[in-house]
């Protein structure tokens, strides 16, 4: 096997385990953050742990275009931490759910979500890249 084979074997197995951990971190959060709101009887969780992942996975998509991180960071954080955060199948669980008992609480959720969620990953793209691009600046001044 060629060193530059070997290398980039080791490349992919570091980027599955960082996203692996950040998949245990973020599946961990969202179970917390469900646990502390199921006294609601509305799926408030899903709404927010898929808006706030929306602005986050936003902000760091932003920040990452002016600051480069390494692969198994960006995967790590991206993939990982976003992708177990966030969920679509609950989503798609609460909205078949809701609809069945109340028609206009489940629009509302879908709007509210799928807006929201476009909103403020927009919002969070604009605040990490001008955050990273604000470093990038600090850092040309030095």
């Amino acid at each position: 096997m060629k060193r530059s084979d070997m290398m980039s074997d080791m490349m992919k197995a570091i980027n599955l385990i960082s996203i692996a951990f950040g998949a245990i971190a973020g599946t961990y959060a969202r179970y917390l953050l469900n646990l502390s709101l199921l006294y609601t009887g509305y799926p408030i969780g899903t709404v927010i742990e898929n808006l706030l992942g929306s602005f986050i996975l936003g902000l760091l998509t932003g920040f990452f275009v002016w600051k480069k991180p390494k692969e198994w960071i960006k995967l790590g954080l991206g993939v990982g931490v976003c992708g177990g955060f966030t969920t679509y199948s609950t989503f798609a669980g609460d909205v078949i759910s809701l609809t069945q008992h109340h028609l206009f609480w489940g629009a509302i959720y879908v709007i509210v979500s799928l807006v929201g969620g476009i909103l403020l990953a927009l919002a969070g793209y604009l605040c990490g890249e001008a955050a990273g691009g604000n470093l990038v600046k600090v850092h040309e001044v030095k």
